[in-house]
């Protein structure tokens, strides 16, 4: 059915301010260090004309299927151009992380010679971690990790040791560029899955969390810790099927309560996972909690973010009450992502998890990954930006801080969310997502808008548009201009008001006005270089009378003239 929105941006309800590093993301250890990642999917799968098959079993194991992973050489985090689009999107936290970096080894003074210490399945060295460094400095991010805490350090019966931890916090305060957060482990809840010790319980990990944070605030009282990190979710119901919590409401786990019974230390920020569920590498074992491609723009789909921070809300309030509360990873789908996370398909969920959440609370949502996996806002390797690389950098370039009560229910067809705007200047930012894949979204507003009006030719389209214009990268990188299509709509309204001698004035006028401002470098660009001269319509009627004015128009404007 059909979706009219009527927008009064004079009679919003503030509710409060966001994290202006909202949207962030994740570069895991496995990359840094090189190592086994989720293998990429054909481009068959990606365009849904050829189904994943699981050939080889899952084995119990998800890193013993060759079907599922594959080793990654490290990423290159020099490369200029994955630097150029990182700061594009704009301030950003990075989070090292993932269960990877539970069991690296840092190797700073080459002691080990390569070989992997006991315990250990990776060595990160200086090199590697201060590459880390320099790309955090450089686009200007700030920088969360978590620690070691596997076999190779300690046993589950032994208390967890800070030998590790302190050479990556020494060496990075030492280069100049301070560990800015720190987590313990990563999923924690899932502690067979995690890294940890061998026969690892619940209060064993609360035991050295709370030594790991009596650390941190006696050695790094300025690095925040940020807690527990779970996968812990709300199942939602399709069918007969339960859909939508992710890997952790699937695999044997803990509870968040579990991990925080007992605690004596405080959290400085809560912290969860969100996936929509799992893809279709895990789909074989874990049926229930995959979703199909027909129902990624869906309303039951797409409430699974919004229900996933209201669930984590109510734990926040209990264990770091008044705190903010960050997503540390965040996707469509763990184990990679699914089929189609990298095409248009997947930005009606990115847009909505970033405009539900902020209406639930304030914080940062670390999308997993940058560029790493299906799910990567940038193509592993060539860098290249994919739908929701752009969705995200409108975002920031269009959503300010500020959230409102956009006074709208949620339904098909119209998500509608409204911020501050984000350059500062008067009025409103919103942002209203039709979710419908057959009816229209009317949008009425009682004053002009910009609009950057996002489409793509398929739905598992690798490319998006914006005002019917690709959104590729041009020469030597360089972003497409992404404008309003706002100067060609006033001309055309004006032709249905205005003879079209007037209508040619106002272009001539808009394209000087800025042709100057162009020239006095208070513009970078004309926008009306790319906006063609209005042409007369063969078809419009010739006048056939002239109008008058009323004696009332007429002594008004005397009594003007008059003073």
């Amino acid at each position: 059915m059909a979706q009219f929105v009527n927008l009064n941006p004079g009679s919003l309800r503030e509710l409060h301010v966001g994290n202006e590093r909202l949207v962030s993301y994740n570069v895991e250890m496995t990359e840094v260090t090189g190592g086994t990642f989720w293998k990429a999917y054909t481009p068959a799968q990606i365009a849904g004309t050829e189904p994943f098959v699981l050939k080889g079993g899952f084995l119990g194991n998800a890193t013993a299927s060759t079907d599922l992973m594959q080793y990654y050489d490290p990423i290159d985090l020099s490369d200029k151009k994955l630097r150029k689009l990182a700061k594009e999107i704009g301030p950003a936290w990075v989070r090292v992380s993932g269960t990877w970096s539970t069991k690296t080894y840092y190797d700073f003074d080459g002691h080990t010679n390569g070989v992997i210490p006991e315990g250990y399945n990776a060595i990160l060295t200086r090199e590697q971690w201060l590459g880390v460094l320099d790309f955090c400095k450089d686009i200007g991010a700030k920088l969360l990790i978590s620690v070691a805490d596997c076999e190779g350090l300690h046993h589950a019966d032994e208390p967890w040791n800070p030998s590790q931890a302190e050479q990556i916090f020494a060496l990075s305060k030492e280069y100049g560029k301070a560990i800015d957060a720190a987590e313990f482990v990563n999923e924690p809840n899932l502690l067979a899955m995690s890294g940890c010790p061998k026969g690892y319980t619940a209060e064993q990990y609360v035991r050295d969390q709370d030594i790991f944070i009596r650390w941190l605030h006696e050695n790094y009282p300025d690095c925040p810790f940020v807690g527990p990190c779970s996968t812990e979710g709300v199942l939602k119901k399709h069918g007969e099927k339960a859909q939508g919590g992710g890997v952790g409401d699937i695999l044997p786990q803990c509870s968040t309560d579990d991990l925080m019974k007992g605690a004596q230390e405080k959290l400085d920020v809560y912290s969860y996972h969100y996936y929509n569920g799992v893809s279709e590498r895990l789909e074989p074992v874990m049926p229930f909690a995959h979703w199909k491609a027909d129902k990624a723009h869906t309303e039951e789909y797409l409430a699974v973010a919004s229900n996933m921070a209201k669930f984590h809300a109510e734990k926040r309030d209990i264990y770091c009450p008044g705190g903010e509360m960050w997503v540390t990873e965040a996707g469509d789908a763990g184990g990679g992502g699914d089929t189609w996370a990298s095409t248009y398909l997947d930005v009606f969920r990115t847009l909505n998890e970033l405009g539900s959440f902020s209406v639930v609370t304030r914080g940062i949502i670390f999308h997993n990954t940058l560029a790493s996996s299906d799910y990567g806002y940038l193509k592993p390797e060539v860098f290249d930006p994919r739908p929701n690389y752009f969705a995200v950098l409108l975002w920031n370039r269009l959503m300010g801080t500020t959230v409102y009560d956009a006074a709208e229910p949620v339904r098909e067809g119209a998500h509608v969310y409204a911020h501050s705007r984000a350059d500062g200047k008067p009025g409103k930012a919103y942002l209203v997502i039709n979710n419908s894949l057959t009816d229209t979204t009317t949008v009425t507003l009682p004053k002009e808008a910009e609009v950057y009006h996002l489409s793509a030719e398929t739905l598992r389209s690798q490319t998006m548009l914006c005002n019917g214009k690709a959104l590729v990268l041009g020469e030597g990188n360089a972003l497409p201009e992404i404008t309003p299509a706002m100067i060609k709509a006033l001309l055309s309204s004006l032709s249905e008001e205005l003879a079209f001698a007037s209508v040619t004035k106002v272009y001539a006028v808009l394209h000087n006005l800025l042709k100057a401002a162009l020239l006095d470098d208070t513009i970078d660009r004309n926008p009306m270089d790319k906006v063609p001269r209005p042409r007369k319509s063969k078809d419009a009627a010739l006048p056939t009378e002239h109008k008058a004015f009323t004696a009332e128009e007429t002594r008004y404007i005397l009594r003007c003239l008059d003073g």
